[in-house]
């Protein structure tokens, strides 16, 4: 029986004002309405088109468990389509990335799409004629998704054929993706290598809300960013510090350092940590790269870039990015316990390889599955996974900082150390999870 797709108040009652029902986190039937609800009608990250350069370039992955692929058209325009043939519906790729040529050909009854989708082929097609089958979905071919936009090489998709648009669903938060890509001479970003990938055992929102927690760093990295932080005291003044203890020691700062970060928050569950300054403030220069950006912006401009520092931006519900880094994070969920995430970096073009150096030793040592800080919160997301299923209490608690006043605000700038963020995705969440779409 269900006890929630039928019931849309009782969705709506999972999430308190400053607490929420442990059910969005460890319930099936939950997990299943939000992959057709919150993933069907938000805008949800694709992948960068620096991936897909050339015509029949390819990139593939699913969204909200749905194969889909990236690809260049002819016209250096991109498209996603549904990975799926329009005759038996088998995957037409299964590899992450490659040339298609021209056409997609499926592997089960070679039936061929150009690479826009349309049908290119089908073997013995006058086997088709006087059927329905033009008149069916199988003779219009492959799917192609209607509301694909692309902002600076982002490329986003809306599942539903109703919702907001992309710059109306992400408002002034779209400024971390334009320092990010101003922070190249050239103004343009490009993928750098292949991808972090592991699997988490937990819900896909304890890790988004994991961003922007700043009360959990000086306790959970405490083994790792603490151990390396006191290998490090004693040092004369002056000594270079090697990038590792740069990039590490920042974790295992006090309360009132993350407190005086800064965070804001904007409509749809969108917010970054990082307002005054960041973990990356205090990074040393990179010999040639100011001069650089002093070339391209002018001397104003280009300071404002750069001093720009942010934590951790969260492009509610699927992109994470740190623009400060030039590195991505991406959430990909396969169940209410099951999290695929990913980790790319970026190079700037136009910039010195040494900031591409930064961002792959800063991916090594914090996202990848090699990680030390990243094991800490694996080991934090797991423990709360398994311990919601406790008996006596149903909640989870954020009410730290609550005020009433920041319900319905669009736009604001709180302390580092409020559950705001928190609170502000499960109202984005409830909304979206309650509203519901015409077109699903």
């Amino acid at each position: 029986m269900s006890r929630y797709r039928e019931h849309p108040d009782a969705v709506a009652a999972l999430v308190q004002d400053d607490q929420v029902h442990r059910d969005v986190y460890i319930d099936q039937e939950i997990f299943d309405l939000e992959m057709e609800r919150l993933w069907a009608d938000t805008w949800i990250y694709v992948g960068h088109d620096s991936q897909v350069p050339n015509a029949g370039d390819y990139f593939t992955t699913d969204i909200a468990g749905k194969p889909v692929i990236l690809v260049r058209q002819e016209d250096r325009s991109v498209r996603v389509l549904m990975n799926r043939c329009a005759h038996k519906g088998a995957k037409l790729v299964t590899l992450t990335h490659g040339n298609t040529g021209k056409f997609f050909r499926c592997p089960y009854h070679a039936w061929a799409y150009n690479v826009d989708g349309s049908i290119r082929a089908i073997p013995l097609r006058e086997g088709y004629d006087g059927t329905r089958m033009q008149a069916c979905a199988a003779g219009e071919g492959m799917v192609s998704l209607r509301n694909v936009e692309t902002y600076r090489g982002f490329v986003f998709v809306r599942l539903s054929q109703s919702g907001p648009g992309l710059r109306e669903y992400f408002g002034e938060s779209l400024s971390s993706i334009d320092n990010m890509a101003d922070r190249s001479p050239l103004g343009e970003l490009e993928i750098a290598g292949g991808v972090l990938r592991y699997l988490h055992d937990c819900n896909w929102k304890m890790f988004v809300e994991n961003l922007n927690d700043t009360m959990h760093p000086m306790v959970a990295h405490e083994s790792s960013a603490g151990t390396a932080k006191r290998l490090w005291e004693g040092q004369p003044p002056g000594t270079p510090k090697p990038m590792a203890i740069e990039q590490f020691v920042p974790f295992a700062s006090d309360y009132a350092f993350f407190d005086d970060m800064g965070v804001r928050v904007f409509e749809n569950g969108h917010g970054y940590t990082g307002v005054n300054f960041s973990i990356h403030s205090s990074y040393s220069s990179i010999p040639g790269y100011e001069d650089m950006m002093v070339a391209a912006y002018g001397k104003e401009r280009a300071h404002d870039i750069l001093a720009t520092a942010r934590h951790n931006t969260v492009y509610y519900p699927s992109l994470t990015i740190k623009g400060a880094i030039q590195a991505i994070r991406v959430a990909r969920p396969l169940g209410p316990d099951k999290t695929v995430i990913e980790s790319w970096t970026f190079r700037l073009k136009g910039a010195p390889e040494e900031l591409l150096r930064r961002t792959i030793t800063y991916s090594r040592l914090i996202n990848s599955p090699m990680s030390v800080v990243g094991h800490d919160d694996l080991h934090a997301y797991r423990s709360i996974q398994e311990g919601l299923r406790a008996q006596g209490n149903e909640w989870v608690s954020l009410h730290r900082d609550f005020r009433p006043e920041e319900i319905g605000q669009k736009d604001a700038i709180h302390r580092g150390n409020s559950e705001v963020s928190m609170r502000n995705q499960f109202r984005a969440w409830r909304k979206y999870m309650t509203s519901g779409s015409a077109n699903r």
